[in-house]
């Protein structure tokens, strides 16, 4: 019987590194944020390979569901999404027999590495306020108290809090989590070519660099209007 987990990020936030963390197990598939083409036939969202997105992957919201609680080959099912792909009012039954984490990260940075990329950053661009609602929402349909990882302190002890991450997903843990050949995966999805470029360079999860910088009146708008979500995650934060 394939374990299938569901990690909940936003962008911006070492989630693809830990896609690549898992597909370096020996008995792990992964699947990279089917619900993107979803979000964007519903929203519009002008996001870079717009088209490209809507053509590689189903935007059926019941058809994405029922693929990724299907039965699967591999041992370990790793699904990555990102919390502002599931819209206002989805079903999320489909839930109840996944394992879940939650991978969150100080707003400050998100905001300045999502501006830094896209050039622009409001509240609904990453995810944070639905991350909470969403936890808030599987915690109630699985009846688990869901582990969440800091992205800082995974940087920060990799061994350390990947380790703790399998303990808490009763997972055993694989050395080969902590590095990975550099290069794209067929697993990537087409927008890899505009947000995975520094992924790509890599072969393990870099060190934190605490590269200073400024946010904007604007970009510390959506901070503080955030960060009260923030903080409810962090309360469950694996140390």
């Amino acid at each position: 019987m394939t374990i299938k987990i569901a990690m909940w990020s936003g962008p911006r936030n070492i989630s693809t590194a830990m896609m690549r963390s898992w597909e370096n197990r020996s008995d792990c598939e992964v699947i990279d944020e089917p619900f993107y083409a979803y979000y964007l036939k519903n929203t519009q969202s002008p996001h870079p390979y717009f088209e490209e997105i809507l053509a590689s992957q189903s935007s059926s919201y019941d058809e994405v569901t029922k693929q990724l609680t299907d039965i699967q080959t591999a041992q370990i099912q790793y699904q990555k999404h990102m919390t502002h792909h599931m819209l206002e009012g989805v079903v999320l039954r489909w839930t109840q027999h996944l394992q879940h984490c939650f991978l969150i990260r100080d707003p400050h940075e998100i905001v300045n590495s999502y501006t830094n990329s896209r050039g622009k950053c409001t509240v609904e661009d990453i995810g944070i306020i639905r991350q909470a609602q969403l936890y808030k929402k599987i915690s109630a349909i699985t009846g688990k108290d869901i582990p969440v990882m800091d992205s800082n302190a995974v940087l920060s002890n990799p061994h350390l809090m990947i380790t703790k991450m399998c303990e808490a997903l009763s997972i055993e843990f694989e050395p080969n989590m902590l590095s990975w050949p550099q290069g794209s995966r067929k697993s990537d999805g087409v927008w890899a070519k505009h947000w995975y470029h520094s992924v790509e360079a890599s072969n393990g999860f870099a060190k934190v660099a605490a590269k200073p910088f400024e946010l904007t009146k604007s970009q510390l708008e959506v901070v503080e209007q955030v960060m009260p979500y923030y903080k409810q995650l962090k309360e469950h934060t694996i140390s």
